[in-house]
Order: structure tokens, then C-alpha cells, then sequence
């Protein structure tokens, strides 16, 4: 997918580092490690350039106009304490899908990392996290481990009834990039 490709350009560019995404229907999450102070800002705002440029160069023959009526504003960056949320941030992208009732469980759902981060999908997009790779000696104990982190598809269910499923410190409305540290 283009988007995906571009992300991956951006971060590298960059040196963004991406732990976890998902693409929504209107929105994208994303969890990124900058190399530098202010990179997860940047990869935001050449992300939006670079898609509304291609969204507009293929909408204008379509529409007979330029620009494509997405809008990329209501963008945001928040830092992640990582020892104390990395974990409920990646949980939270990547449920997002779920919890939208795209699907039942987050691996049914193509455009996320939880396919690589669970299951050992390849994903060249991906950059594990210290802690990721803190939650076992194997990638096999490492994808065991972090499936534990995610509730049956009942409990997810009921969170989002009772809470709205967002995770600590994080708004369900928030949209963006997370930058752990």
C-alpha cells in the first residue's frame, strides 16, 4: 500500500523508528522512537505532504479540481513514557480495529502491526522496541508474551462498552503519532 511505503520512506529519512501502527479508514495511529527531538513531528507533517500530494495529483483528473477533500489536520504527537505505556499504547493501536468493529480479533485485520508483533508476520516496516524485546530470551517467548497482553475478543468487548477501550493516558479521539522514550 502507498501509505505504508511512504511511512516507511518518512521514518527512515527520518530515523523514526516504528513499533506499531494501524491505517483506520480516516485516521492512523502510529507509535514511532525518534533518533532526534522533534522527529515524530516531522514524519507527521511529511507523511500528510507527501500523501496530500499524491491524493491530489490522483483526484484532479478524477474531480476535475486539485486536492482530494481529506483532511490531515487534527494531528497530533504525545510522548509515551515507555517503562510505564508502551505496552497499553501498542495494545491500544493495535485494538483499534476491534474496537471499531472492523473485526473480531486484531489479527483479522491486514493494516496493523500485530500480525508481525504476535504472530512473526513480516513486517520490514517494523522496528522492535527494547521492551518488546525484553518480554522473552526467543521470538517465539517474545510473540507468546505479548499476545498475553491482549484480552479475548468478550473482554475486549465489555472494556469498550464500560471505558470506551482507551488505554491509560490516552484519548480514545487522539489521533496521531505516540514517540516513546
Amino acid at each position: 500500500m502507498a501509505y505504508l511505503r511512504a511511512l516507511g520512506d518518512c521514518a527512515m529519512r527520518l530515523e523514526c523508528a516504528v513499533h506499531a501502527y494501524v491505517l483506520m479508514g480516516n485516521h492512523v495511529h502510529l507509535l514511532v522512537t525518534p533518533a532526534r527531538a522533534g522527529g515524530a513531528a516531522r514524519l507527521l507533517r511529511g507523511l500528510a505532504e507527501r500523501h496530500e500530494l499524491e491524493g491530489a495529483a490522483a483526484a484532479a483528473p478524477a474531480y476535475g479540481r486539485p486536492g482530494n477533500g481529506r483532511d490531515f489536520g487534527g494531528t497530533s504527537v504525545s510522548p509515551v513514557y515507555a517503562r510505564r505505556y508502551l505496552f497499553a499504547c501498542m495494545r491500544y493501536i493495535e485494538l483499534n480495529p476491534v474496537r471499531a468493529g472492523f473485526v473480531r480479533h486484531a489479527a483479522q485485520y491486514r493494516w496493523s502491526s500485530y500480525r508481525a508483533n504476535a504472530l512473526g508476520g513480516e513486517d520490514p516496516l517494523l522496528t522492535p522496541h527494547a521492551l518488546y524485546y525484553a518480554l522473552g530470551r526467543t521470538p517465539e517467548a517474545r510473540r507468546a508474551a505479548y499476545r498475553v497482553l491482549f484480552p479475548a475478543a468478550s473482554q475486549l468487548h465489555a472494556m469498550t462498552d464500560s471505558a470506551q477501550g482507551a488505554a491509560p493516558g490516552i484519548s480514545s479521539a487522539d489521533r496521531g503519532a505516540h514517540s516513546a522514550s
